[in-house]
């Protein structure tokens, strides 16, 4: 595990239980599997505030980028399955 994987992993622990219900499984079980793309824009997510997230995971508003969308549908479905 490198060192900016490390940071991302750290930084994914939310400490508000909503959010962290999505975060600890992806980062624990799928983060470090991931392709490089993917690697990056959960590093991307990580760094956003939390009431922006908590409002793009109940579905309150949307990311800016489709692509931040997609991986937090993911993020869910690994949690919904």
């Amino acid at each position: 595990m490198t060192l900016e994987e490390r940071k991302v992993i750290y930084r994914a622990r939310r400490g508000l239980m909503e959010l962290d219900i999505y975060f600890h499984p992806y980062a624990s079980n799928y983060y470090l599997m991931a392709d490089e793309k993917e690697k990056k824009l959960f590093a991307e997510l990580v760094e956003c505030e939390d009431p922006d997230l908590l409002d793009w995971f109940m579905e309150v508003s949307e990311p800016n980028t489709v692509e931040l969308k997609q991986l937090i549908q993911k993020m869910k479905e690994y949690v919904h399955a």
